[in-house]
């Protein structure tokens, strides 16, 4: 299997079902409201999202292959630590507003619609889309380097999905728990972003050595649990460049041999945005409890 096949497909999968349920959301109240007149604009507005999406990769990648030597893992480095930044704002993002993500679309579209700014349901779709789009094209870079044709066909495939997903969970937005979801993906997105966050430190961390910097013992290997070449030279199942490794070394950062300064970010980021995403849900959990309570207790 190729390398980046699985992890280009999940990480195409969730950014493509986040920005899909908000288009989703938006159409089931045209539809609620009966102004399904102005789904033209909600399907415009994605459609372009997505090609400026594809542009900016198209861009990317005509960038990247103008590059030799150090600059390679400098661009890389950048790359890695740029999605790290937008995923982490998207995530914080996310913990703050999912309870009322429905309610504040809602009243964003009545207030357009109201004005006759019907080009404001297009603005809504085509920002929530080229978000997503624009974490996407950042993630698949950093797996394009590795395999660009594993990378296109996992984001192929995680598209596909994403429509028919699209279409079932037209049927029954009204049902979703939409905070519980973005719990789940909040969770997945850390897994991501700590791997990703490592990845762009060790390409700066060898971006450096090779220029002649000295980095010290932040450079140095934490540990070293890579297993030995098998007789035939081939790589072992959970060596990073094996089978099963090099799947996790894409999707969630693995590496057998990682520098201090990687382990330190890893874990670093673990630490601190998991811990604010825990403490965030289990505040809003219990604010969920105490207000079902005080419905119960009122006449």
């Amino acid at each position: 299997m190729p390398v980046s096949l699985l992890p280009s497909f999940l990480l195409t999968f969730r950014e493509g079902v986040e920005a899909a349920l908000v288009v989703v959301i938006v159409a089931s109240y045209l539809k609620r409201t009966g102004r399904q007149n102005l789904n033209r604009y909600l399907y415009s507005g994605a459609i372009i999202a997505v090609g400026a999406s594809l542009l900016i990769g198209l861009a990317v990648s005509a960038v990247y292959g103008e590059l030799t030597g150090a600059s390679i893992e400098i661009f890389e480095g950048i790359a890695a630590l740029t999605a790290t930044v937008v995923l982490t704002y998207m995530i914080l993002w996310m913990t703050r507003h999912a309870q009322t993500l429905r309610l504040e679309l809602e009243q964003r579209l009545e207030t357009a619609v109201t004005s006759g700014q019907v080009l404001g349901v297009a603005a809504v779709s085509f920002v929530a889309v080229f978000r997503e789009g624009l974490e996407t094209v950042l993630f698949l870079t950093t797996l394009a380097i590795i395999d660009s044709f594993g990378t296109l066909a996992g984001a192929v495939a995680a598209s596909l999905l994403v429509a028919i997903a699209g279409a079932f969970v037209m049927r029954g937005v009204h049902r979703l728990d939409i905070n519980r979801f973005f719990q789940f993906t909040s969770t997945v997105s850390i897994l991501f972003a700590a791997g990703l966050a490592g990845y762009g430190v060790h390409e700066l961390i060898e971006a450096g050595e090779s220029l002649g910097m000295e980095v010290g013992i932040l450079a140095r290997p934490a540990f070293d649990i890579n297993p030995p070449l098998n007789v035939d030279g081939t790589y072992p199942l959970l060596h990073e460049k094996g089978a099963v490794g090099s799947v996790l070394a894409g999707l969630v950062g693995y590496d057998g041999n990682p520098e201090w300064m990687r382990v330190i970010v890893y874990v670093g980021y673990w630490l601190v945005l998991g811990t604010y995403v825990l403490l965030s849900h289990r505040r809003m959990k219990s604010a969920h409890i105490a207000h079902i309570h005080r419905d119960a207790a009122q006449p």
